[in-house]
């Protein structure tokens, strides 16, 4: 079997993917970059891996790098990507795509004129509740689609760096992903509203003074609209990244609390038998048998180091694998992997150009047309 060689760049939760890729067929787990030769060292020794770096110029200049996978802060996924693909590496980023218009389409134009894949490692869109409600659609179970909605609600005071007081829709691709994804659609346009006010020592950092946005999506050549909602500070609410989805025939809830079974409800029935709770299956038959493990929750831990221990499936919905199989797949079939460099463009741009009609009072802003698939 054809076999790529990958190196993971930034091991936090990077290093969540190494056996991941050690497990695919089609994968050579080959390299690690991390700016901690500590951790380096650690990670390497722990899986087996011989090819380390302290320096991303120096993965880049290695010629036995097919793609680079990158794990680091967001404001560097831009950069990084940028630099890999001029290197003629494929690229696999976590989320957001950037966060600016600009570098959105700088890495689409860069990506076309490599001739390289690029893949945002968007979660929600390859976690099992997704998966289940692809089938569904597919399948027609829901009927016509009338309605989407989603959120990603998190507490994320304490957490350092960039993080204290950015804009809500900065972060949103894992609400704009699955409404737009579902449907295979782009968003056209957005109105974004600010609602609430965060402490004053964050407003000055980036000058968002918003404690939740929420906007409306037009989706393009459909008759549908979502809506997204996002906090991040000084709001009571436990973590949730949620999608709601509404047909003629059957609509799905997610649940209001973590753990909590979802909601399915079906249409034409007495009033009372309208909504059941339902279970969602794990999708691990989808996957190569090495890899089916990391779909279902648990610790992994890395030859009893407590400190790199970490959880595989759990909080992701079983995603993590699938996202390297779509994208290993997508390398080995010479195909576009999904979400593509331009669908990622779409769904980033959404929550950057959110966040300016919130600050401009709710004002339309459409989405550029480079952005959109087809």
């Amino acid at each position: 079997m054809k076999k790529y060689r990958a190196a993971i760049v930034g091991l936090g939760f990077g290093a969540e993917f190494i056996p991941i890729y050690q497990n695919h067929p089609n994968a050579e787990m080959f390299a690690i970059c991390q700016r901690s030769r500590q951790r380096l060292d650690a990670v390497g020794d722990a899986f087996g891996i011989a090819r380390r770096h302290t320096s991303y110029e120096d993965v880049l200049r290695d010629p036995e790098v097919d793609f680079v996978h990158i794990n680091t802060p967001i404001p560097d996924h831009a950069a990084m990507t940028i630099a890999a693909l001029q290197a003629g590496k494929h690229v696999a980023c976590t989320v957001p795509m950037a966060t600016s218009v600009e570098d959105c389409r700088r890495i689409v134009e860069l990506s076309a004129k490599m001739g390289k894949k690029y893949m945002m490692m968007e979660t929600v869109v390859y976690s099992r509740e997704f998966l289940f409600l692809q089938e569904m659609h597919r399948r027609g179970e829901l009927g016509k689609l009338q309605f989407l909605q989603a959120s990603h609600q998190q507490d994320m005071d304490g957490w350092p760096g960039y993080w204290p007081g950015l804009p809500p829709m900065y972060y949103a691709t894992h609400c704009v992903g699955p409404v737009l994804g579902l449907p295979r659609a782009d968003a056209e346009y957005v109105s974004c509203f600010g609602s609430g006010t965060i402490r004053e020592e964050m407003i000055k950092i980036y000058g968002s003074p918003f404690a939740i946005e929420t906007a409306h999506l037009k989706l393009r050549n459909t008759d549908l609209s979502a809506r997204i909602i996002r906090s991040l500070f000084d709001v009571a609410r436990q973590y949730r990244e949620s999608i709601d989805v509404y047909g003629s025939k059957q609509a799905f809830e997610w649940p209001l609390v973590e753990g909590d079974p979802a909601i399915l409800h079906t249409a034409k029935k007495p009033e009372l038998e309208i909504p059941s709770r339902i279970t969602i299956p794990d999708y691990a038959h989808l996957l190569p048998e090495g890899i089916r493990q990391f779909t279902t929750k648990g610790v992994y831990d890395l030859a009893g180091n407590e400190h790199l221990s970490f959880t595989q499936g759990g909080g992701h919905g079983g995603s993590h694998p699938h996202l390297v199989h779509e994208f290993l797949r997508a390398l080995v079939e010479d195909r576009e992997p999904w979400p593509n460099a331009k669908q990622s463009a779409n769904w980033t741009c959404v929550g950057i150009l959110a966040h300016e009609s919130a600050m401009a009072g709710g004002v339309r802003k459409d989405l550029p047309s480079w952005s959109f698939s087809g």
